[in-house]
């Protein structure tokens, strides 16, 4: 009995301990560092243009939690993995490991505009899925220290549809999905990974992609309206529309 006694006033020292921990680094505002690095898929003989926003610190980032970002469709002009900064820098402000994800290259076929888009974009959709798969391997060998439990995967448009994907196909090593108006891949129907979307104003989704109100209350899938237009989800937003959607991804990685 004295044994049980004395535990519970240490263990929850320890938890109280521990959740302020992590409630100071996520709201501290840090500096950021940008830095850029090709990968190279010798399986598949591609190369994946990767960008790394991350907290500026000496100090060890004790439960650091990570974030891949999946951009938009961008005719395969390149450099996509850039123009969501705004959102990036933010999380990485916030003490994330955030990694962007550029892949569309070049010399890859544009993406189909015709057809049954479900059909004839998903080999689109699974070589992005390869892609964050391979970069979060390759992320796990150079930083074991980081949290990996606590993934969170972002996409905005074609980005969230490759999200997704994923998702549906490898539910166990993500913990939580954020789609910025994805309209063509149906979002799984799971609590876990959790799931929510941020949805335009002008664009809407394909029949089926949304979960209907009864199965948003059974998992627990928040669908979240806005006033944006799906063009403005990156950095041609206005500040305002920057802001809130910062705010809104950020208020839900907090509170999961």
């Amino acid at each position: 009995m004295k044994y049980k006694i004395l535990f519970l006033p240490v263990f929850l020292l320890t938890l109280a301990s521990c959740m302020s921990e992590k409630t100071v680094i996520h709201q501290k505002n840090y500096e950021t560092k940008l830095d850029t690095l090709t990968l190279f898929d010798s399986i598949r003989s591609r190369k994946i243009p990767v960008a790394f926003y991350t907290p500026k610190t000496d100090q060890k980032l004790p439960g650091q939690q990570v974030v891949i970002f999946s951009h938009g469709y961008g005719a395969n002009r390149g450099n996509d993995y850039f123009v969501y900064s705004y959102l990036t820098q933010k999380l990485a402000s916030k003490g994330y490991f955030t990694v962007s994800i550029q892949h569309e290259l070049p010399s890859d076929e544009l993406l189909p505009m015709q057809g049954k888009l479900q059909v004839t974009r998903m080999p689109f959709w699974e070589r992005g899925v390869e892609n964050i798969l391979f970069v979060l391997n390759e992320l796990k060998k150079t930083r074991p220290d980081l949290d990996y439990q606590h993934l969170s995967l972002i996409g905005h448009s074609n980005g969230g549809d490759m999200t997704a994907l994923f998702a549906a196909k490898h539910p166990a090593l993500v913990y939580r999905i954020i789609t910025l108006d994805n309209r063509r891949m149906y979002l799984p129907r799971t609590s876990l990974p959790k799931i929510y979307t941020i949805r335009s104003n002008d664009y809407p989704a394909d029949e089926g992609v949304l979960p209907s109100f009864a199965e948003q209350e059974k998992y627990r899938i928040t669908v979240q309206p806005t006033h944006i237009n799906h063009g403005h989800m990156d950095n041609k937003g206005s500040e305002e529309e920057k802001n809130m959607l910062n705010k809104l991804i950020l208020e839900y990685v907090e509170k999961q």
